[in-house]
């Protein structure tokens, strides 16, 4: 199906571009590409985290830290207010509370008059997720703001030996995102981490909502997906709440989440009687393809 037709009946379409990567004259002042780069959600976000900026739990071990920062539009110099902040992360364990009503090491900020947010809590640490991957220790971030996708990062410890053989941690578009550790007189440790957002490939709501729904694998009809929107970005359900994808143009969204090498893409086209087909496109670390075909359930 061409482009221009499946922008047509679903209002999907890109909107804008960000900076190219040099410093330029906007006509009035000097700005610069400042974007902070996205990194994978993680399999653990949960929606409705409480409205707090102390996530410090009375009796828990842990290593207190002060992570503060600011929100910045996308000319790198206006402070962005009243920005939503949420911030989730393991324990000193290496456990995250995926279930409970205490939303344990998960809160939700705003910006204040001048962009600044702050967060107290404990700094996380690296955790083996089976194979004997081990993930860095890292802080999970979504920051929304009206009129922009809402940006979903990771930031990582310098020091930390496991970045390098992170595919996330050591990938070139994290490394604004090492954040250096500070120990005050005392003892606690602080970091700073300043965001700039910046206008991405958007999809008009109309669009996201026409592709939310449940699919059917075409040789399997209990293999089910389901896609939701949250944010006016496409989301996949899990076990836990979801992973969100990007959209890359061509009716088609990437899961930002994969190492380098890998893939996993989805591809949507309406076919007759308003039907929608996805197409589902990965590739392991192995280099092995699969590609799925299902069909939205009407």
């Amino acid at each position: 199906m061409e482009r221009r037709s499946f922008i047509k009946n679903t209002a999907l379409f890109a909107v804008a571009v960000t900076a190219t990567g040099f410093i330029r004259f906007d006509g009035s002042r000097y700005v610069g590409d400042c974007e902070t780069t996205t990194d994978i959600l993680g399999p653990f976000y949960r929606p409705d985290s409480p409205v707090r900026n102390n996530l410090r739990i009375k009796g828990e071990p842990g290593t207190l830290i002060q992570l503060k920062g600011g929100v910045k539009h996308k000319d790198c110099i206006t402070p962005c207010k009243k920005a939503v902040v949420e911030l989730w992360h393991c324990s000193s364990k290496g456990e995250y509370d995926n279930t409970s009503k205490e939303f344990r090491y998960r809160g939700t900020t705003y910006t204040d008059e001048q962009g600044h947010y702050l967060f107290n809590t404990v700094l996380p640490v690296p955790y083996d997720v089976g194979g004997g991957i081990v993930r860095p220790a890292h802080f999970h971030m979504m920051i929304t703001a009206e009129g922009y996708q809402s940006l979903v990062t990771q930031l990582y410890f310098s020091g930390d030996p496991h970045i390098s053989a992170d595919a996330s941690s050591s990938s070139p578009q994290a490394k604004r995102r090492i954040l250096n550790v500070q120990t005050l007189a005392d003892g606690t440790k602080k970091v700073l981490f300043n965001v700039s957002i910046s206008d991405k490939l958007a999809v008009e709501p109309a669009a996201i909502d026409k592709l939310t729904g449940v699919y059917l694998d075409e040789n399997d009809k209990s293999n089910k997906t389901e896609f939701f929107k949250m944010n006016n970005a496409l989301w996949m359900k899990n076990e836990v709440f979801g992973v969100n994808f990007e959209y890359i143009g061509n009716n088609s969204f990437r899961y930002p989440g994969v190492s380098p090498g890998m893939d996993f893409t989805l591809q949507f086209e309406i076919i007759r009687s308003g039907l929608i087909k996805l197409t589902q496109r990965s590739t392991d670390e192995n280099g092995e393809k699969k590609v799925l075909i299902a069909l939205k359930e009407k």
